[in-house]
């Protein structure tokens, strides 16, 4: 059954007869590129941010931001009503997020020479990793390390730069562009397997109830209906795979 928008999760996720969608510019694998006319953001997080605004029959505002964290800062500010970003616990206390769209693998590229061959290798006193301010896998990685240290760099280039520049151990990061620096720099590697896998999802700020139960369903009727891998196919992205369908017990 195609899913209908109540009248109230319409007045919340278009409060102003336009969906002002928040959009990460940051994530290359999600915006890929830049329209040439407009300026505005193109990739497989535009375009389901668009798809959800012809559901709502409304137009659409692309609200850009730099990076996850600014992103999630402006949740409830009333700047947009529809954010595309990582579901992350400490987020979901402002945002009520909907099942993932995409999952992406996040592990660690390890300079020429490093005696670290394991995930577990890595969570070790006086290793020192290298990682993207405020991105979904440091609020992983802040979570779950015991012993290494992260030094948070802002963007995913500087935090390249700190690691290669700074004699690092290693650097977190998404697989895909792990594997952009691993062919930049000769001799590194990257290490087996991942140490989370980030959930993209869609999300609307947590006093919008009925707006987030439509959303929810909207995800899950896009990845059902194939939407979700078209536009990975339509952006040829390499590095992001549709998640699985959500679980009724599922939580961030």
């Amino acid at each position: 059954m195609t899913l209908q928008f109540t009248a109230a999760a319409k007045a919340e996720l278009a409060p102003t007869g336009v969906l002002r969608a928040g959009i990460n510019i940051a994530n290359f694998l999600l915006v890929t590129s830049k329209d040439e006319n407009t300026g505005e953001p193109c990739g497989v997080a535009p375009d389901m941010a668009r798809a959800l605004a012809a559901r709502l029959d409304v137009p659409l505002k692309l609200i850009p931001f730099e990076s996850p964290g600014k992103l999630a800062d402006a949740a409830g500010s009333g700047i947009w009503d529809v954010g595309l970003l990582g579901a992350e616990p400490s987020r979901a206390e402002q945002i009520a997020f909907t099942a993932a769209y995409v999952e992406i693998e996040a592990s660690y590229l390890v300079p020429p020479g490093s005696k670290l061959q394991s995930m577990e290798e890595v969570d070790r006193p006086g290793v020192r990793i290298a990682i993207s301010a405020r991105s979904a896998y440091d609020l992983y990685l802040s979570r779950h390390l015991k012993h290494a240290t992260l030094e948070r760099i802002e963007g995913i280039d500087a935090a390249y730069r700190h690691f290669v520049n700074g004699g690092l151990d290693a650097l977190a990061g998404l697989k895909p562009g792990l594997l952009a620096n691993a062919e930049a720099l000769k001799g590194s590697r990257i290490l087996e397997g991942h140490f989370t896998t980030v959930q993209q999802a869609m999300g609307t700020p947590v006093k919008y109830q009925a707006g987030a139960a439509c959303l929810r369903q909207f995800v899950e009727e896009a990845k059902a209906s194939g939407l979700v891998e078209q536009l990975i196919a339509k952006h040829r992205v390499r590095g992001l795979s549709v998640a699985p369908a959500a679980r009724p017990d599922a939580k961030i």
